[in-house]
């Protein structure tokens, strides 16, 4: 295990448990006051889940750094090919919240295959192009790939979550240009996939967004939120705008966030970040910023040292995975976009999301130990 370590990406793996422990502790902040509302005595009901789900994730990466991501081949095929089912299988037996049939309720569990399908897509793709890298001149063996991740795209719009679908299809299309093509077949699918975004424009603007549905449409609806207070499209955004300005430079003091008290929804989940800022104040909250900066520069960077294809397409997938998150969540909360109800990575609360995470970044360090492997027997072939 100690020779596993050292070939890891520490300054990554000290930053991600780091923000792991502070997003625990500011779930039980921001979670305590309607842990307790809702389920009457323990206002730690939330904060103990999301320990055990770090724990169970924790056993998880241990695994996972153990095996080599060649081994993953068969396995990716039938991931991929049980999210659809699974994705399937939601228009059934899936349970509805927040508008939303996304769940399997397993017992005291609520399972979102959708959460799970972003990394199965990462590891599809990465293994697929890897396997059939001497055959990309051909046109067909770079889509063929992308019509399972345009089946998940629709089932996922289908329940409806159009933040994930969302997140789906740009996670899908960056994976897809980090894949070495011909330069008039970058052009040609520069040109289909602005054309595919053209006419998804044109239909919106000519239906009047009359496909949508109404609490879809009120999410675009983000200008001077404050003044539909007692509306739901500006209840939510003005709550979160309070919370900012209430946190100031340095905050109010942890434990000391007012909005948590039922007035922000979703307070420990997709708002967890005013809350934060509320507590620690707008310093802090740039801070964060920055260090998600450091985390996305250091997988770039993994991205670029990788020896294979592969390991090199799962890292930028991860980093495209993370920086989604971080964009859509922020621009959301801050009121510069629609709001999607996309968790912020690390800080908030959800046990998919969190099992999905730490599985990505467990094989970023399994390609962070393959890379210097590889390199260490590079070194002494040269030597030689």
């Amino acid at each position: 295990m100690r020779k596993t370590l050292s070939r890891m990406d520490k300054p990554l793996l000290i930053i991600t448990i780091a923000f792991f422990i502070f997003g625990l502790i500011m779930i039980l902040s921001a979670s305590s006051m309607e842990s307790y509302m809702r389920y009457g005595s323990s206002p730690y009901y939330y904060f103990i889940r999301q320990a055990i789900f770090l724990a169970c994730g924790t056993v998880l990466a241990f695994i996972i750094i153990k095996i080599p991501i060649s081994k993953y081949r068969i396995l990716s095929k039938l991931a991929i090919l049980g999210s659809i089912i699974a994705l399937a299988g939601l228009t059934i037996y899936g349970y509805a919240a927040n508008n939303a049939q996304s769940w399997f309720q397993i017992g005291p569990l609520s399972i979102q295959p959708s959460e799970f399908a972003k990394i199965e897509i990462i590891l599809y793709l990465a293994l697929y192009y890897d396997e059939n890298k001497n055959k990309l001149d051909n046109q067909w063996t770079l889509i063929k790939p992308l019509l399972l991740c345009v089946i998940i795209f629709f089932l996922i719009a289908m329940q409806p979550d159009l933040g994930t679908a969302m997140v789906i299809a740009l996670l899908t299309i960056i994976i897809f240009y980090s894949v070495p093509m011909k330069k008039s077949y970058r052009k040609l699918f520069n040109r289909i996939f602005l054309g595919a975004i053209a006419i998804v424009v044109a239909i919106l603007i000519t239906t009047g967004g009359s496909i949508l549905r109404n609490y879809q449409l009120e999410r675009f609806n983000f200008i001077d939120p404050c003044d539909r207070y007692q509306e739901e499209s500006g209840y939510q955004l003005c709550n979160s705008f309070i919370a900012f300005h209430n946190g100031g430079l340095t905050g109010q003091g942890i434990g000391q966030s007012t909005q948590k008290y039922l007035y922000l929804p979703e307070s420990y989940t997709d708002f967890i970040f005013p809350i934060i800022v509320e507590e620690w104040g707008l310093l802090v909250g740039a801070i964060i910023i920055i260090v998600y900066g450091v985390i996305l520069y250091r997988l770039l960077r993994l991205a670029k040292r990788a020896t294979n294809l592969r390991n090199a397409m799962i890292t930028y997938g991860v980093f495209a995975y993370i920086l989604l998150h971080i964009a859509i969540n922020l621009i959301g909360v801050m009121g510069l976009g629609p709001l999607t109800g996309i968790p912020l990575p690390f800080l908030s609360y959800g046990g998919s999301y969190t099992l999905s995470m730490i599985i990505a970044l467990s094989l970023v360090q399994r390609v962070a130990i393959e890379t210097n492997i590889d390199t260490v027997k590079k070194e002494k072939k040269r030597r030689r």
